[in-house]
Parts: structure tokens; C-alpha cells; sequence
């Protein structure tokens, strides 16, 4: 199985809102929780209590078509709110990113690192420093994991920043996508994606599930293609409703089962459906 390491903020861990997208489930997919894969379901991180949809289910659906009958596993371990100073070698997130990716590569081959972070390090001209900091932790999980060329995929700030609610605050976004991707540009399997054409919740700041589905096709592009995508993709609405409406497997549809029941919104009957 391969893996993929998602790290950064809450864009990367997922705000968007689970009801507003059509859910995502393949048994080729899957999450690490508690020490165990587990097949994926949304929200993938568990950082907040907000937490909901993100760019990695859509990367890893866009991965299962390009890769048929393999597996992906997810590691998440993005941090809502999180600075890039946060992300240093000897702070939290950055040895528990380091401990969750060792422990999955015990059993999977890890194959990329998605990156997302920015929007607490927009103003103030805290651009300035922002891509030493970024070198150092790209170098740090590279030589920590023991994976020197792991493609490092870096997503850019939404275009909606600094206008409204608490991603007012976030004036300085253009500028750290200048850092990002002059980042890409002269790193070795480095890559940029757009934030453009992203649109937010009400709050200004998280981007919304439609796009975050849409942001995930852009960082496969990058992954699969080696090549920065510094423009929305041709179709991406199109593009993503055909991985969405895919029809289920039985084990998908007993896995959707179970989890409506216990949630409280299936019935026992619709389980037993299929268990047998």
C-alpha cells in the first residue's frame, strides 16, 4: 500500500461542510486512526471539533482511478491554526508527524507529503521568512523519514483572503504564494498548487467543500504530472462529480451501512442486507 502525509493547517485538515458534497467512500482508501487503517471516511482529521471535508479525500479518489486496485492510506496530522513556526523539528507537530509516518511506513510505502499552511503566517511581513522556514522543514521530514526525494506538494492561499471574517486579517496571502511557489521553482521534487478560484465558508477563512474536492484534483495533478498547476483545472466540476458518483462496491455500501446505523440514521435491516 502507499501513503500519503497530510500536514499544515485547518485548509489541510478540512472545514467544508460535510453536507455539502456527496460523500466519499472506496475500500482503497484509507486512514490511519489509533494505530490502525481503517477505511476512509470524512472528516479524515480529528484536530477540532469543526473538522469536515478536506483536499485529500479527492486527491486519494483521483489516485485509486490513476492507480486501479492499489491502495492509498492517508496519515493525517495537520493542526488547525498551526504557524509555520509550529512546524519546527524539535516542536509537537512536527516529531508527531514524524512518529504517525514512521508507524505507517511500517506497512505501507510512503509516496508523498501534501502540504497546506499560511493563513497564520499572513501579515506582519511574516512572508520575509517564510521560505527558509519552509527549506529547513522540507529538509527536516525528508531526512527524518529517510526519504530524501519524497515529492513535497505545496498548496497556495485562497484568492478570498483579506476581505472578510477571520481571513481579514490574512492580507499578506499573495505574497506567500510568491514564497511557495519561488519554493517549487527551485527544489527538486517540489510542487505548487493554485489556490485560485477557491471560494470560503462564511467565515472568510476555511475553503468551502465544493472546492476543497476541486483542491484535491489540482494536488494530484501536481503529484501525478511532477509539474506545478498555477491555473484551475479544465473542468474540474466535471472532473469531480465523475469521482463522487461512482457506483459503490459491496463492501462500501455494507461499510455506509454500518456507519448510518450507528450513527442513528439507518436501519438494522439495511445492515443485515449486507452481512450475508
Amino acid at each position: 500500500m502507499k501513503s500519503v502525509l497530510l500536514i499544515g493547517q485547518s485548509n489541510m485538515a478540512g472545514r467544508g461542510f460535510l453536507n455539502e458534497v456527496t460523500p466519499i467512500y472506496n475500500e482503497n482508501i484509507f486512514m490511519l486512526r489509533n494505530g490502525r487503517w481503517q477505511m476512509m471516511t470524512e472528516p479524515i482529521h480529528f484536530d477540532r471539533s469543526a473538522a469536515g471535508v478536506g483536499l485529500a479525500a479527492s486527491f486519494a479518489q483521483a489516485w485509486c482511478v490513476a492507480n486501479k486496485n492499489e491502495q492509498i492510506g492517508l496519515i493525517p496530522c495537520a493542526e488547525g491554526g498551526s504557524s509555520i513556526d509550529e512546524w519546527k523539528k524539535e516542536g509537537a507537530l512536527f516529531r508527531h508527524a514524524v512518529s504517525e509516518a514512521k508507524f505507517a511506513m511500517e506497512d505501507s510505502e510512503l509516496t508523498a507529503v501534501l502540504w497546506h499552511q499560511g493563513e497564520s503566517d499572513g501579515y506582519s511581513e511574516k512572508y520575509k521568512n517564510y521560505y527558509q522556514k519552509l527549506n529547513v522543514l522540507v529538509h527536516s521530514f525528508r531526512k527524518e523519514l529517510g526519504t530524501p526525494e519524497i515529492p513535497f506538494i505545496v498548496g497556495g492561499l485562497g484568492d478570498y483572503l483579506g476581505k472578510s471574517g477571520f481571513g481579514r486579517s490574512c492580507v499578506e496571502h499573495d505574497l506567500i504564494n510568491q514564497e511557495l511557489f519561488k519554493y517549487a521553482e527551485n527544489n527538486k521534487n517540489c510542487y505548487f498548487v493554485t489556490g485560485e478560484k477557491l471560494y470560503p465558508n462564511p467565515d472568510g477563512i476555511h475553503i468551502n467543500a465544493e472546492s476543497q474536492r476541486r483542491f484535491g484534483i489540482r494536488y494530484f495533478k501536481a503529484y501525478q504530472t511532477k509539474s506545478n498547476i498555477v491555473e484551475p483545472l479544465d473542468n474540474e466540476a466535471d472532473i469531480v462529480k465523475e469521482l463522487c458518483e461512482r457506483e459503490h462496491t459491496v463492501a462500501e455500501k455494507r461499510y455506509i451501512a454500518l456507519e448510518q446505523f450507528t450513527l442513528g440514521k439507518g436501519s438494522m435491516e439495511e445492515v443485515m442486507k449486507y452481512l450475508k
